[in-house]
């Protein structure tokens, strides 16, 4: 019997982690400077929480309906070419110019371009048919029975993520969180790595799909 394996990815602030899960129920999770080793790690599909399909301009529809369900963990304002201005400051007076006041972005959105960046470089309409785009925080709505959970960065909604993925598998991320102190790995990061692990074995639901962006690549989100 062949075991697949199902990868899960998000970014930190030096690099990125992943979590793994197979067929068998073995689990892990690993990290690196650089996306490309971490995707050389064999696997039938994987999950990145990262924007995959970039408009020039707007805001993606799918970004606007996961808020609707899960609030403002959804970033807004996610756009091609957003690593290419000097600065935020830049970056928001040429969108308050060209597409109004309020229409900016968000310094959380601006911290992780280079890693829009890095991602938007190896995908391709090709590659994302097993390499898909997730939002942790609408794969624990899914995983809860569509209701929102406690903020994440409380001591409850940290436990109730916890039990939802240990019931899903991932019986040593107790374990691993005592095991990342030293690597740069937020606790939340490793997490939502495995929220999005998760997804890429059982998701078959997404948001979006319909937009195209200008190198061919689906605006979804899968949960």
């Amino acid at each position: 019997m062949r075991v697949n394996s199902y990868l899960g990815l998000d970014g930190f602030r030096f690099g990125w982690v992943a979590a793994w899960i197979d067929d068998l129920g073995d689990h892990g999770f690993d990290y690196s400077p650089g996306l490309m080793r971490l995707l050389a790690i064999p696997h039938a599909r994987a999950m990145i929480d990262m924007p995959i399909g970039l408009p020039l301009s707007g805001y993606r529809a799918c970004d606007l309906r996961a808020r609707e369900l899960v609030g403002p963990a959804v970033f807004l304002g996610a756009r091609r070419d957003l690593w290419t201005f000097p600065d935020m400051a830049a970056a928001n007076r040429h969108y308050w110019e060209h597409e109004g006041k309020g229409r900016g972005v968000s310094a959380q959105l601006w911290n992780i371009r280079d890693k829009m960046k890095e991602l938007d470089e190896i995908i391709t309409p090709a590659r994302q048919a097993v390499i898909g785009e997730a939002h942790p925080e609408l794969i624990f709505w899914n995983l809860a029975g569509r209701v929102r959970l406690a903020r994440k960065t409380s001591a409850h909604g940290r436990e109730q993520r916890i039990a939802l993925l240990e019931q899903h598998g991932f019986t040593r991320l107790p374990k691993w969180l005592t095991l990342r102190h030293g690597t740069g790995i937020g606790r939340d990061d490793l997490i939502d790595s495995c929220a999005c692990a998760v997804a890429a074995r059982d998701s078959t639901q997404r948001i979006g799909g319909e937009e195209i962006d200008p190198r061919g690549l689906r605006m979804e989100i899968n949960f």
